[in-house]
């Protein structure tokens, strides 16, 4: 594949337009503004550059998520791939040739140079779906202790696992259920996982 890859940093220009196609995938667009700064020696400050915009579309869960997160004048970065398009006005509208860079977005996300965010994961409702285990097929670990699959504890939590403690002032691996002194007289700490 021979697509032409970018990562534009810049602002949001425009509102979100989100919607669905006609074969019932979602999309969003919107422009995006990308302001060159360079350092003047005469004025000894940064100055502006020239603007330029791109319109930027999302497609299925990514557009979703960005009619969600994005607002206008938030710092973005957008990665994606590059489309240059160019056509000719109707000849009431003046007849002139028009030209236009789109992005098709693989990622996008807000510019952290330039401020927070708070990250949240959107569980969608087909993945939802397919975790659901009915009451029939959950797995029984004894007589009366049922124990839901969907529940079981993540390997990286397993017992055994080392896991960082602070013990001390200094971070360092103790494996799960063991004891560690953490000197000074103090008495020794059971490190456990919640």
């Amino acid at each position: 594949m021979n697509d032409t890859m970018v990562t534009l940093v810049g602002n949001a220009a425009t509102a979100v337009e989100h919607r669905q196609t006609t074969a019932g995938v979602t999309v969003a667009r919107f422009r995006l503004a990308a302001t060159s700064r360079r350092w003047d020696k005469a004025q000894e400050r940064w100055t502006d550059g020239e603007t330029s915009f791109y319109t930027v579309r999302s497609w299925r869960g990514l557009a979703d998520n960005v009619a969600a997160s994005v607002a206008v004048g938030e710092p973005l970065v957008v990665q994606g791939r590059l489309r240059l398009r160019e056509g000719e006005q109707p000849p009431e509208r003046g007849g002139q040739r028009w030209f236009s860079a789109e992005v098709d977005a693989v990622a996008i996300g807000h510019d952290l140079s330039r401020g927070t965010a708070a990250f949240r994961r959107v569980v969608r409702a087909a993945k939802a779906a397919a975790d659901f285990v009915p009451e029939t097929q959950r797995r029984t670990d004894g007589p009366g202790q049922e124990q839901d699959p969907t529940q079981r504890p993540s390997p990286a939590r397993s017992l055994g696992t080392p896991v960082e403690s602070d013990a001390g002032g200094g971070r360092t691996a103790v494996p799960v259920g063991e004891e560690r002194s953490s000197g000074g007289g103090n008495s020794p700490k059971k490190v456990s996982v919640p």
